[in-house]
């Protein structure tokens, strides 16, 4: 029998047709929770959630179809309780900055700060108004280091790791939620993980994302974690102090006076 600690729950997974959306979809519906997965393309989406959640297509760099399916999606289901920002694109060519295409690279950007701030500016306020809700980002290391042959995906996601620390410090439960190195069409389209073998189940990502639903992990709002590499059991023991699992400059000694 399935885990139904999240029956009652409503939970928008962005870009769910697919790779680590689709399984989030999968895995939160599974638990209980009554799901709905936007992605652009709707024949696509519509199979995958087959079964699953509603299928509500929509591009989620446009601020209209984006409010539109939250409508949608609070008209059907309900009010949404978990906010899943997954969606976004990553540079086509492995080539440094200064090389890049710069249609591409702004629709990279974009498509990881643009997406999720629409998604916050629909859904958060009725989250706001009733005092209860969480948004999780997917995050990467590589919001936290730079590659230089991924410039456009860095910057999306570290600039997202903002907009998870914003909500928190307007107080809503905001998590950054790296899912590792998962085997799904877009990692396998990387260059870089050409012969990888060490691939972080997906399910450590479902389980991960689950206790951000269940409330266990409520301590760790504004904060980074790892699936695959953080236990569950361990955050939920551990409460973070000062900026640990945030990003910052580091001082060049006592006496720096910037950090």
């Amino acid at each position: 029998m399935p885990d139904r600690s999240l029956a009652g729950q409503v939970a928008l997974v962005t870009g769910a047709s697919t790779g680590i959306g689709l399984e989030l979809a999968r895995g939160l519906a599974a638990r209980g929770a009554r799901v709905a997965g936007l992605a652009r393309g709707a024949d696509r989406l519509a199979a995958a959630l087959d079964g699953v959640g509603l299928a509500v297509p929509a591009d989620v760099t446009d601020l209209a179809a984006v409010h539109a399916a939250v409508d949608r999606v609070t008209a059907e289901l309900g009010p949404v309780d978990l906010l899943v920002n997954n969606a976004g694109l990553i540079d086509t060519a492995e080539v440094p900055v200064w090389e890049a295409d710069p249609d591409q690279w702004w629709s990279v950007v974009e498509s990881q700060l643009r997406g999720p701030f629409h998604l916050v500016q629909a859904v958060v306020p009725a989250m706001v108004q009733r005092g209860s809700g969480r948004v999780v980002g997917l995050a990467s290391g590589m919001s936290t280091w730079a590659n230089p042959d991924y410039s456009a995906y860095s910057v999306g996601k570290a600039g997202a790791l903002r907009i998870t620390e914003s909500l928190a410090a307007s107080g809503v439960l905001a998590f950054d939620v790296a899912p590792g190195v998962v085997d799904t069409p877009m990692t396998r389209s990387m260059a870089m993980w050409d012969g990888f073998t060490d691939w972080t189940p997906a399910s450590a990502v479902v389980e991960l994302v689950a206790a951000v639903a269940e409330g266990r992990l409520d301590h760790w709002s504004g904060r980074f974690v790892r699936a695959g590499k953080d236990a569950v059991d361990t955050l939920a023991a551990t409460v973070p102090e000062g900026t640990q699992r945030q990003v910052r400059l580091l001082p060049y000694g006592d006496t720096d006076p910037v950090a």
